[in-house]
């Protein structure tokens, strides 16, 4: 679902250009499918591409963005998850370890190894409350550290799982002297490091357009009516679910009514089977059905971004991975030029925002002189913050940091209308394997089989994608031209994985610059995005079709020069243009903590 509307609900922003909608034009020209799936973020759009690939009539709205909600304000890990053993949740452990071995072969444009290493300050600590935890799932009393011995006996059961087609290494123990010497600004009281390799995503974002792009490029295998099989459009919100037929009628499909978020037109869709997706606004999704359900209770989790070169180098290319004092796991990780710092897990209230809080911050600040205390951090050198809330299950008197992150589908019927699965829990890292197993339940439901299977399918820009940095060079070099050279190709295949050639081919097709305000972006690519990526607002292009806002680059100049290029495709005038500022400028301040002053009035 998303981040609100900071638009409200009053259609207060200009219709797009009709060919930068084509995607909300299909939903519109015909209002039916087999299977509508509420939700965009990466499970609800690894599904569409799943049912996709199967050829099964599939459409898909999201009332925000694509991957605006909890799927674009992860940690940015693709894990699998070696906390989760203290909570006993070995499936969920083992096939996320396979999935992260998994998406580092299938998307390898934006899944890359990391290296992790673990602090530690004491040897046989919290051996005796372990089982406590294990048992009941509760921190009993005051926090109690986890020892090298505990951390050994959690790496040796990780690795276990990777035995099977691992793609990382295993981990090793280092004692103080040798972990000093590799990462010299660690707390000198350490007795050890363990180092482990898990992966990350850096553009989770793209990989979820990627992901979609895959769905519809699928969905283009046309069938007897010459109708695209899948269809899909982001700022399309559901309202209402029209009364089921009659009782006895032979009735087996259920009318929505949807919004268009851009310009308040109302339409109805028709489907046979609906798939609820929209994480923790699962029950509110529900009710907005008809339905009275409580299967949500998710909790929010807050992150900083930092332009710290000096934590930065201390970091030394690894996440730190550690137990802070209050016994939350938490991380501190280079990513780029920035260093992202997280993350807290707090019980969410659905009816706000989720933004990150003063606390939070502090919390952070002090979470990083834990492990690196000759280092000064304060919150001057924070450029970004981001929240989003993580869609758990229900858990009453669980505390946040015990409750299950497996996930569970469930079914429900009326018996005359549409079969309603809600998608329950889920996270990035197994997206793949939970959108096999919603699909196949879904396929189950219409009487088909699956006949495509997506574990060894290459997604996007990974297909072809180079296999080291010899290869990147000679991809690069082979790419360049007069006017591009090769820092931008670089950007653009960083960006793009191998899909960067079918941009490359847009850029050429018709003159070309970059922008003003900077070297990152073009005039042509921003068309691109407008005509190819469903861009609905300007803030889009500035967290999601790109990393600007994260690494904290955004300026008045930026947004001014991009709102006037998207202007053109997407149909704005002059006052359009100056909302879509203010908009930008309102996101970025209320859920980033970034302030920008355009340069217009």
């Amino acid at each position: 679902m998303g981040t609100r509307n900071l638009f409200g609900h009053g259609g207060t922003t200009p219709a797009p250009a009709k060919n930068a909608r084509n995607s909300l034009q299909a939903l519109r020209e015909r209002p039916q499918a087999k299977v509508l799936i509420i939700g965009g973020g990466i499970n609800g759009v690894g599904t569409f591409r799943d049912l996709a690939l199967q050829g099964v009539d599939v459409a898909l709205v999201e009332r925000g963005d694509y991957c605006q909600g909890a799927s674009g304000a992860s940690s940015h890990m693709i894990h699998g998850g070696i906390r989760y053993l203290e909570n006993g949740e070995f499936r969920l452990v083992q096939e996320s370890v396979v999935e992260r071995n998994r998406l580092l072969r299938i998307a390898p444009h934006y899944v890359k190894p990391l290296q992790t290493t673990i602090p530690i300050f004491s040897t046989f600590s919290g051996v005796l409350a372990a089982p406590l935890r294990f048992l009941t799932h509760k921190q009993q009393g005051k926090p109690t550290e986890r020892g090298a011995f505990l951390i050994k006996l959690g790496l040796s059961m990780y690795d276990s799982f990777s035995r099977d087609g691992g793609t990382v290494p295993r981990h090793q123990f280092r004692g103080r002297k040798r972990a000093l010497a590799e990462l010299p600004r660690l707390h000198p009281g350490i007795k050890y490091a363990a180092t482990y390799f898990d992966a990350s995503v850096h553009n989770p974002e793209r990989l979820t357009l990627d992901v979609l792009r895959d769905g519809e490029k699928a969905g283009q295998l046309t069938g007897p009516s010459g109708n695209a099989t899948a269809r899909a459009s982001n700022y399309v919100s559901l309202q209402s679910m029209a009364a089921p037929a009659a009782s006895g009628s032979a009735a087996t499909r259920s009318t929505v009514q949807l919004r268009d978020e851009l310009t308040g037109e109302l339409f109805d869709f028709t489907a046979d089977v609906i798939v609820n997706t929209t994480g923790a606004w699962v029950d509110l999704t529900n009710q907005a059905m008809g339905a009275a359900t409580a299967f949500m209770g998710g909790t929010k989790g807050s992150h900083i971004v930092l332009d710290h070169p000096e934590l930065l180098e201390a970091c030394n290319g690894r996440e730190i991975f550690f137990e802070h004092t209050d016994g939350r796991i938490v991380l501190i990780y280079p990513m780029g030029d920035r260093v992202l710092v997280g993350t807290t897990d707090v019980d969410a209230d659905m009816a706000q925002d989720a933004v990150c809080t003063d606390a939070e911050i502090d919390y952070f600040l002090e979470l990083i002189g834990h492990v690196f205390p000759d280092i000064p951090v304060d919150r001057e050198q924070i450029v970004y913050t981001f929240s989003g809330v993580r869609p758990l299950p229900r858990h009453d008197a669980t505390q946040p940091g015990f409750v299950s992150r497996d996930y569970r589908i469930e079914r429900q019927a009326n018996g005359t209308g549409a079969v309603v699965f809600s998608l329950v829990g889920g996270k990035w890292t197994t997206f793949r394997a939970l959108a096999e197993h919603l699909a196949n339940d879904v396929l189950a439901e219409l009487g088909r089989e699956r006949t495509v299977s997506t574990a060894k399918l290459a997604i996007g820009g990974g297909a072809g994608f180079p296999a080291d940095d010899a290869g990147i060079q000679e991809w690069i070099k082979a790419h360049v031209s007069a006017g591009r050279d090769a820092d931008r190709t670089e950007t653009l295949l960083t960006r793009y994985g191998t899909r960067a050639a079918e941009v490359i081919s847009f850029l050429d097709a018709g003159a070309d610059r970059l922008l003003h305000s900077t070297r990152e972006l073009s005039v042509r690519e921003l068309e691109y995005m407008a005509l190819h990526e469903q861009t609905g607002h300007l803030v889009d292009v500035l967290i999601r079709r790109t990393s600007l806002a994260f690494r904290g680059l955004v300026t008045g100049e930026l947004l001014n020069e991009v709102a006037q290029v998207l202007a053109g495709p997407l149909g704005w005038d002059a006052a359009a243009q100056a909302r879509e500022i203010h908009h930008a400028q309102e996101v970025l301040k209320h859920f980033h903590r970034v302030k920008v002053h355009s340069l217009v009035a």
